[in-house]
Order: structure tokens, then sequence, then C-alpha cells
């Protein structure tokens, strides 16, 4: 009887653990196929909260149609005419089956750099009737511990759409033929560092001579460009041609584009419209252009050190210090996160509004960001809309590193002779330990008092540095696809437009009628001073002036552009070479904003009419032309009170009654816009 007891406990035993490892491999199974396959990916996620956002609203949802709405989100009347239109306007002969040689490319520098660079060596290479070999990108796989399941440019770009795009404007091919390969490694073929924005005249009295006697040249191009921004009438199709590699050639990698379109599909749940915010407070630039003091602690020293060090390299030519607050008032530094924050409260963006912040780096990290988050709720950026795992399959197979590295080397072990002969005490210390190569910001003061030249980057610092161009690729998406987009700067570390500017200009050209401000920092900045003293208090005066120029930035901005970033960068102002009028376009009737858009096109140079079969879709009706000239004035629904959340989310405990906030209802005057 004992016996069939414990044979039955022991059958029992054995089906309970066949039951428990079926399960387990049940739920493997299921997990693999969550994670393996993008169906059943999203609906992995959308059953389990995975991010780190968490949609907060308050406000009810505005109609579409409603004022307030097309105040903050609408499009922008005067530029509804505007069309991208980047195909050859007149004869354009196809690339030859011979060429001249072939041109091999090394680009280096950040992601805006790397993206003007290509669309210009393609330009290039047409001019030169050269084939162009795909370029290589130094920032990525020439540094320890990046993946080598990417080859340089398809670390970034595709490469298959890059090559098939341009293949009626350019001979492009994937490497050198095997017998100059083997020349290049001999350093057997001639190079040219290009200078930036070198004439289109440099490349044919300089480079062309030389390319047609050796078959082959490489150009070393660095600073974000080697040709000129602005190009004789005659060459206007190069600046279309430009306008196709940039908007339609360069496709980011399948995978990064994948998960930029799930980031903004995830932005885009909750039904509202969003804002990018990118902030351009890179250290580079802050040291370039002399803004240290807009930090109050020890990140000011490290520009300053960052400063000295481009001083010595003849990077600037300026003093090592200069009047930080002066720089402000030009408008030379960029406005920071509170600024801005308080910019687009003051415009009517409520405190629940979805703002996408977006850039590689913030200098001074999220601390930078505290006031921003203060006065919105829903800030987020790419780590917040993403998963660890999403960005680590963007990687590829990367080497093993040491998680410690680098790790300070172990004591000698051979002691000094006065240590080994010395009488037990008292007895001196052994030789300390060679000090490791390694800093973060917290830890500058180990180094900045002891050198001019910063420790040597670690293995871990080069990937991260590289894995940047993937991060802002991802934002680079995102930007350009926002409801709208606000700059906190447009310059980099060199003086040149940024990133920021590149998105502007991918903005002008795709839709260009998109909102996208263009603040003029030092308006901005002497609005702000005005009421730094009393900032929760703002009288309606002072509300009134910062959205007639929030709303002036729209046009004025852009046309202030069009004198300014475009000299030194083509890809953030392609108008009026890659855009066309409609044929309808302020000639359907006789209300009163059509005589405002032939000057704002004047003023952008576009005079090129549309091809006939772009006029399917007809613009907005008279009569919502009509209406939208007077948004601001008849704008029925109040806007909240500067930084005033309703319900518990009240700031500065004050019980603002709704009579009161009726004051400040949008009552702009006639011609803002």
């Amino acid at each position: 009887m004992k016996e069939g007891k414990a044979v039955l406990k022991s059958k029992m035993k054995w089906i309970g653990l066949v039951g428990l490892v079926l399960s387990a491999f049940s739920l493997f199974v299921h997990f693999l196929l969550a994670r393996f396959t993008e169906d059943g990916f999203s609906e992995y996620q959308s059953s389990i909260t995975v991010f780190s956002w968490r949609p907060i609203f308050e406000t009810s949802d505005l109609s579409r149609t409603s004022p307030l709405y097309r105040r903050l989100w609408g499009p922008v009347g005067q530029l509804e005419s505007l069309h991208p239109h980047a195909n050859p306007r007149g004869y354009y002969a196809g690339p030859g089956a011979q060429t001249n040689g072939y041109i091999f490319v090394r680009i280096q520098g950040g992601f805006h750099e790397i993206r003007s660079s290509i669309c210009d060596v393609v330009a290039v290479s047409r001019f030169l009737n050269a084939t162009l070999v795909v370029p290589e990108i130094q920032q990525t796989t020439s540094k320890k511990g990046i993946s080598s399941q990417f080859k340089s440019f398809a670390y970034l770009y595709n490469e298959e759409t890059f090559m098939a795009a341009l293949a009626k404007d350019v001979n492009i091919v994937k490497t050198l033929p095997k017998s100059l390969k083997s020349a290049r490694r001999n350093k057997e073929i001639p190079v040219f560092r290009v200078p930036y924005a070198a004439s289109p005249y440099y490349y044919l009295h300089n480079v062309l001579p030389i390319l047609i006697k050796h078959s082959v040249v490489e150009l070393i191009v660095s600073g974000g460009g080697c040709l000129q921004a602005i190009l004789p009438p005659h060459l206007e199709e190069y600046q279309s041609l430009r306008c196709r590699v940039a908007f339609h050639a360069l496709k980011f990698r399948q995978d990064v584009q994948d998960l930029a379109t799930n980031i903004l599909h995830r932005l885009r749940a909750p039904g509202r419209p969003f804002i990018v915010f990118d902030p351009g407070m890179t250290r580079d630039a802050l040291a370039y252009h002399a803004c240290s003091e807009l930090f109050q602690d020890v990140h000011a020293e490290l520009i300053q050190h960052r400063r000295a060090w481009m001083r010595k390299r003849g990077l600037i030519k300026g003093q090592l210090s200069v009047n930080s607050a002066k720089q402000r008032l030009k408008g030379s530094c960029p406005l920071t996160p509170e600024e801005v924050g308080i910019l687009l409260r003051a415009y009517g963006y409520s405190w629940d509004t979805i703002i996408y912040v977006s850039g590689g780096e913030v200098f001074g990290g999220q601390r930078t960001l505290i006031p921003l988050h203060g006065m919105f709720e829903n800030v987020v950026d790419r780590t917040s809309l993403s998963t660890s795992w999403e960005l680590s399959t963007i990687y590829g197979r990367e080497a093993n590193l040491d998680e410690n590295y680098p790790r300070a080397p172990p004591a000698q072990e051979t002691k000094l002779d006065a240590w080994k002969n010395s009488s037990p005490r008292p007895r001196p210390l052994p030789p300390p330990p060679a000090r490791p190569k390694t800093y973060n910001i917290e830890g500058w003061w180990g180094w900045v008092a002891e050198s001019d030249n910063e420790p040597e980057s670690t293995v871990v610092e080069l990937r991260t540095n590289a894995h940047k161009l993937l991060w802002e690729a991802i934002d680079y998406t995102v930007a350009v696809e926002a409801d709208v987009f606000i700059p906190g700067f447009d310059r980099d570390g060199k003086g040149h437009p940024n990133f920021a500017s590149l998105v502007m200009g991918h903005r002008l050209y795709q839709s260009a009628a998109s909102k996208t401000y263009r603040p003029n920092r030092k308006e901005v900045v002497r609005l702000l001073d005005e009421i730094r003293g009393h900032i929760y208090h703002a009288n309606h005066s002072w509300l009134t002036s910062i959205r007639r120029h929030l709303r002036s930035s729209l046009i004025e901005g852009l046309i202030e552009a069009s004198n300014k970033s475009k000299s030194s960068s083509f890809l953030s102002h392609p108008v009026p070479e890659c855009s066309c009028l409609r044929a309808d376009s302020s000639e359907t009737s006789s209300n009163a904003s059509s005589p405002a858009h032939p000057q704002v096109h004047a003023a952008l140079g576009v005079v090129h009419r549309c091809p006939a079969w772009m006029d399917g879709e007809k613009d907005l009706s008279s009569k919502e032309k009509d209406n939208e000239e007077d948004i601001d004035e008849n704008d029925p629904l109040p806007s909240r009170l500067f930084f005033q959340h309703t319900g518990s989310h009240d700031v500065g405990g004050e019980d603002i009654t709704v009579k009161e906030e009726s004051q400040f209802e949008d009552q702009e005057e006639d011609g803002g816009d």
C-alpha cells in the first residue's frame, strides 16, 4: 500500500514538472514572437506599458476648426502656396558612361556636417563628370568598438536607396576598382583636404586636371561642406540636385527609420499635436560663441576650458574672456530651455502640451531642462518613447567592452629601496599607481588644473559619440514631421548652421506652411529682461508683444534666414531653387490676404510656377483664408494665465478667476501676420 502511494506521488511530481517545463517553454516562445515579430511586438507593447512617459492631460481637446487651435497649430497661410519641386527645370542630360575618373571622399564631423557634405560631394562629382565612390563617414566605423556589421556610410544611411535615387544624376559605385584600391592603400593617389565652402572653380582649376591625370582623387571634407552655398545662376540645376540628395536620396537605415516611425506613432497616440524643441546647447557652440555665463556652476569652467583649447588651435580668434551677458544681449547665445518654455506658455500653449526635446547633446544634462519640465508636464525625448532593447538593436554586433574600462593599474609590486629597507615604522608610502585616463563632467577638476589637453577618449566614449549619429537621425525624423518646431539656437561650434537649421530647411522644403518658429534671440532677450523680476505676473501688453513676435517670426524669421543662414548652408534655406508656386495662389479672390502673399514670395525669391499636375489639390477656401487673418482678434477662448494650471496645478498659490483670465484674450493688432 505504501509502495503504491509512493509511486503515485512520484508520478504526480513528474506530471507537475512536465507541466512547468511546458509552461516555461510556452512563455519563452511568446516572448520570442513578441520580440522578433513586428506586429506581435507592437501588440505586446500595447498590452504592457514599457515606457517612462505617462501622458498627463487636463484641458479638453480643441476643435481643429477653432481659432485658438489654428493659431497654435494651424498652417501658415502665406506659405501654403509653396510646394517642393526639386526636379530639373530645363535640359538635364544624364551621366555619361565615360567619366573623368573616380572621386573617393572621407567626411569628418557630426550629423549635420556629414549630411551637408554628402550633398556637396554629389554636386561636385556631377560638376566634374566623375564617378563617385559611396562616401566614407569617419565618425563611425573608424572608431574602436563600433559594429563591423555596417561599413561607414551604411551605418547611418541606406546605401541602396542612395545609389538608386541618384542614378540619373551621377555615376555612383560602392568601392574603387581593385587596382585603385591597392594604390590608395599605398598612398599613391592624390589627396585634397578641401577648404570649407570652396567655389566650383576651385574644383575646375585644381582638382579636375589631377583627376584626369590620375583617374582618381581622394577628398577629405570637414567643417560641414565643401561647396559654396549660393552658386551662380547658371548652376541652378546643381542646387536642385542638392535638394534631391538631401530630401530624397538620403534615407536612414531601415531599422533606424523604423524606430523613428514607432516613436512618431507613440507621440501621436494621445491624439494631440506636439512640439519639437531643439536646444542647440552643445559645449562647442557655447565655447565658440562665448556663452559660459549661462551656467552659474562648474559647467562654466568647462566651457572656458574648451574655448581656450579652440583659441590655441586657431579655431576662434576672439579673446578668451568675453562678457557672456553682452553676447546674450546681442542674440549670440542660445535661448535656454527655461526661456523657450516661457515663450511657449506666453504664446498660449497649455501646461499639458507635448514637447519632444531633440538633439544629441544638451550641455548641462537634465538639470538644464528642469525649468522646462516645471512649465510643461509632457516633456519627453527618444529615451522616454523607446525601450533600451530597441535602441540597442540599431547598434549592430559590437565588440564586447569591459564595463569598468579603463581600470586603474594595480599598485607596483616593486617597492622603493627606502621603503624596503626602512625600519618597521615610520615607513614611506609606496609609489602611487598611474592615474587612469578617464573623466566625466562631474570629475572635471581632475584634469582642468593640470593641462590644456583633455584626456584621451576611452573606447566607451568613442562608441557613444558614434552612436550620437543614430540618436540624431531619430530626432531629425521626428523634428521634420512635428506639428510645431522651435529652435533654441541655429549655430554650431564653428559658427555654421547646425542641426536645427537643417531641420528648418527640410520643413521649409517638405511642408513650408507647417509652423516653424524662428525667434529673433536679440528681441526675445530684450522682452524677457523686461519682465525678469515679475515673470509670474505678466501683464497683457507684454504677452501681446511675445505673441506678436512669435507670430511674425514665422515669416520675418524665414526672410531673415534667406539672408543669413543660406549664405552658410544651402540646406538650411533651399528656397527658391527647390520650391514652386501653385498656379492658383494669390489669384483666386480679392480678399485681404492676397496682396501680402506676393510680397512674401518676392522676398523669398520664388517665381517658378508648379507644373500643371500639381494643381489637383486646391488651397483653403477664400472664406477660411478671410478668417485666418483675424484669428488673434476673434479668438473666443481665453488663453490660460502665465504658468496657470487648472485645478491642483495652480502655481504660486494665487486664485485666478475666470473674469481675471478673460483680460488676456488674444487682441493683436491688424497686420500682425
